[in-house]
């Protein structure tokens, strides 16, 4: 099973509640309030699935489920309140396991003054953290995936592969590569949501805007699907860390398109906006990078195309995808 087309077969054609602005489709859901719109994004890690004790301490288990969701709200171009998190524990994990976990949460959780207002807790065969955000946004300050437009900068913040060259160094590298590629490996368990960077994008009245979660090979196709416009991405502009270099070309490829989980942002700007945008990055001391340019062309529309080796291909979803694995 696909899973899109799972999610695409249980949307609900309308909703009921006048005050759902957008429910499953995008990020998070938004609920309009009188003066803000109400965002919420929930996620859950699976053990084996999503983490492995072997690569990820029951502190950063916590900080990346927690991260994931607030990456999600970021997306929305909201700012995060509160969450709820409901676990599912195996008697094998002790009691100073499961505290790790939420010391976790609750470290990330009060950089950006989160706080935690309920969950729940059972006893069950494997791990699972189920997490949910809470945010808010300006009434419609909301960003989509379908305000894209033709003549729009595509961008990307931070590096991408990352936390995907991280996973591969726990996994297969000795001591002395876990020692030199220490950068990946923090990227991997401690990822940061650009909360900051997307509040100070404010003044830019419309931005289409998606996490990278599964790869900007998936999240690049989900932005052009949603404008059902074609998003033509140049790889040879793709920011990643200089020490990814030292991999080979295919991995670095492979990382940088469909490793995901950086959860940085991909985003499509009107280029007058440009320099906004630019300043945005500078007060948040965040990177960003223009990698490829919206346009409108019929027969290629509701997809996402890459310039690579002085050829132009179609950018294929070939991150992780759930159901389909």
């Amino acid at each position: 099973m696909d899973e899109f087309k799972f999610i695409q077969s249980i949307t609900p054609k309308y909703y009921h509640q006048s005050s759902i602005i957008t429910g499953i489709g995008d990020d998070a859901a938004i609920i309009r309030q009188q003066q803000s719109d109400t965002v919420i994004a929930m996620d859950t890690m699976v053990e084996s699935v999503h983490f492995s004790e072997k690569t990820t301490s029951p502190y950063h288990i916590g900080y990346r489920a927690l991260a994931a969701n607030i990456s999600d709200i970021a997306a929305m171009g909201g700012k995060v309140t509160a969450y709820l998190v409901s676990i599912v524990i195996p008697k094998r994990w002790d009691e100073e396991k499961i505290r790790d976990i939420y010391r976790g949460m609750n470290d990330l959780a009060a950089h950006f003054q989160m706080d935690l207002i309920g969950g729940d807790t059972v006893s069950g065969s494997q791990l699972t953290i189920s997490i949910t955000v809470i945010g808010s946004v300006k009434n419609d300050q909301a960003r989509y995936r379908g305000d894209a437009k033709p003549g729009d900068y595509i961008f990307v913040t931070g590096t991408l592969g990352d936390s995907a060259c991280g996973l591969y160094v726990l996994l297969h590298g000795e001591r002395e590569e876990q020692d030199e590629f220490k950068y990946f490996i923090n990227r991997h368990q401690m990822p940061w949501p650009r909360i900051s960077f997307i509040q100070e994008c404010q003044q830019i009245k419309r931005m289409a805007l998606n996490d990278v979660s599964d790869g900007i090979a998936n999240e690049a196709n989900e932005i052009a699907e949603a404008s059902q416009l074609l998003l033509e991405l140049d790889y040879e502009k793709i920011p990643v860390h200089q020490d990814l270099r030292k991999f080979p070309k295919h991995q670095q490829y492979n990382w940088s398109l469909s490793g995901g989980e950086d959860f940085e942002l991909i985003g499509t700007v009107p280029a007058a906006d440009w320099e906004i945008l630019e300043k945005a990055a500078e007060r948040t001391k965040t990177s960003i990078t223009k990698i490829g340019e919206v346009k409108d062309i019929k027969e290629k529309n509701g997809s996402a195309w890459i310039y690579h080796e002085n050829q132009y291909r179609k950018l294929e979803r070939s991150g992780y995808t759930h159901l389909k694995g």
